[in-house]
């Protein structure tokens, strides 16, 4: 009875539940550009390579290299990570910010370590952590 409970808990969790509503708006957005690209987007493609049956391609042996199946498919990508970004992101980055939680931010600022040329040592760091050599304090 405790591992259905502890599973309930984990389920339960604010961050899942935040990230599985992220995950069914994103599918929801992926259809409707999908649906979009197929019947809009294609058409104009396929059009602008001279409205042939076929579409903007090449038949090599008898086999059809679509190109403009793979531009539609890149627009497509293009509008949803862009909806994605601006749809979901932007609003839960903000959310997370009015929480105190720092989500998708820059990187800690990073040293160069100068015995091992490691790029990658914090900057509050008095030790490499590659070589294990001692660093010059952090300027304040």
């Amino acid at each position: 009875m405790s591992v259905l409970r502890g599973f309930k808990n984990f389920l339960m969790q604010g961050d899942l539940i935040v990230i599985a509503v992220g995950l069914v708006i994103a599918l929801a957005f992926s259809t409707l550009i999908k649906a979009f690209t197929d019947n809009i987007i294609t058409p104009l493609v396929n059009a602008a390579g001279g409205g042939r049956k076929t579409g903007l391609g090449v038949h090599v042996h008898g086999q059809l290299i679509n190109f403009g199946a793979f531009i539609s498919a890149l627009i497509y990508f293009i509008i949803f990570v862009a909806v994605v970004y601006f749809l979901i992101v932007v609003p839960y980055r903000s959310y997370a910010a009015r929480r105190g939680y720092l989500v998708f931010g820059d990187p800690s600022p990073v040293k160069v370590c100068p015995e091992c040329l490691s790029d990658d040592v914090p900057a509050a760091a008095t030790r490499c952590k590659h070589c294990g050599i001692v660093l010059s304090e952090a300027p304040a």
